[in-house]
């Protein structure tokens, strides 16, 4: 028998996981072991703390439903997609930087012409975005994909927002034969991340805000290249620096030009090779 050591009971838990037929999952669940472990004595949690936090995990799980996902909020909330999102998709220079997807991306978006409008209600004040797609030695791209989505005037996604029309603010585009797209939406708005659950309430034990920076979000895809999952932030924002999930970059940051019809935008993505 061995004497039991914090030591030798981490060795004995990694020993146990080498019959794995998997390669990689033996390497993460052993890296994970190690982590948890080390992390366990450092904190040195009392058991109340660990039953506190086995009951925050449970609650996470049972947040979750088809139209929102609190552990995808849990870890933008935290930092850690924005480091997943790094090490996966860290750009080359000129290419268009990417970040969270967020968690109320929902699929088959309505199809839109160029210039359509994806506000169905018409509620807020008239942007249009235009720019173009363009691969990094700056050649458009026709017929790349443009799936577009926000938050309305009232700092809501219309899938929490029972008096909104089904699908508002969400539409997939489609660039010309110049690599040209043009969007007409409302100008969005800043707003708060779902606080009424186990993530909110953590946020608010550490002191934390739960405000985003107002911003659209985007997937831009095309044959032959790389997508890119990211979002374009309104410059002079008062949460540009906190952003809530820390998906801000400074590329990112655009100019909302008053016009007499409303704002411009003008902003082109640029596409890696696969």
């Amino acid at each position: 028998m061995v004497q039991f050591t914090a030591e030798s009971h981490l060795k004995e838990a990694v020993k146990r996981l080498q019959n794995s037929e998997n390669p990689r999952l033996k390497e993460v669940m052993t890296a994970f072991s190690k982590h948890m472990f080390a992390f366990i004595n450092e904190v040195q949690p009392s058991e109340e703390e660990w039953m506190t936090g086995i009951q925050f995990l449970t609650e996470l799980g049972q947040t979750c439903n088809d139209v929102r996902q609190e552990w995808i909020l849990f870890s933008d909330a935290f930092g850690v997609t924005m480091l997943m999102d790094y090490i996966n998709h860290h750009k080359e220079q000129g290419s268009t930087e990417s970040s969270v997807l967020g968690p109320f991306y929902r699929e088959r978006a309505p199809v839109y012409e160029k210039g359509d409008s994806i506000s169905q209600d018409h509620v807020g004040e008239e942007t249009l975005l235009r720019g173009r797609v363009t691969d990094r030695s700056g050649k458009p791209i026709v017929g790349a994909s443009l799936d577009v989505w926000q938050t309305a005037p009232n700092g809501m996604y219309e899938v929490q927002d029972e008096n909104q029309p089904d699908f508002n603010l969400r539409g997939l585009f489609k660039t010309d034969e110049n690599g040209e797209y043009e969007i007409r939406t409302v100008k969005p708005v800043s707003y708060p991340i779902p606080d009424d659950g186990p993530v909110g309430k953590l946020l608010g034990a550490v002191g934390r805000h739960p405000y985003r920076p107002a911003h659209i979000h985007f997937i831009v895809n095309a044959a032959g290249k790389k997508p890119i999952i990211t979002q374009l932030f309104t410059k002079g924002d008062e949460y540009l620096s906190s952003d809530a999930v820390f998906g801000v970059k400074d590329s990112l940051v655009v100019d909302y030009v008053q016009k007499e019809d409303g704002y411009q935008v003008e902003y082109d993505f640029v596409l890696e090779d696969m």
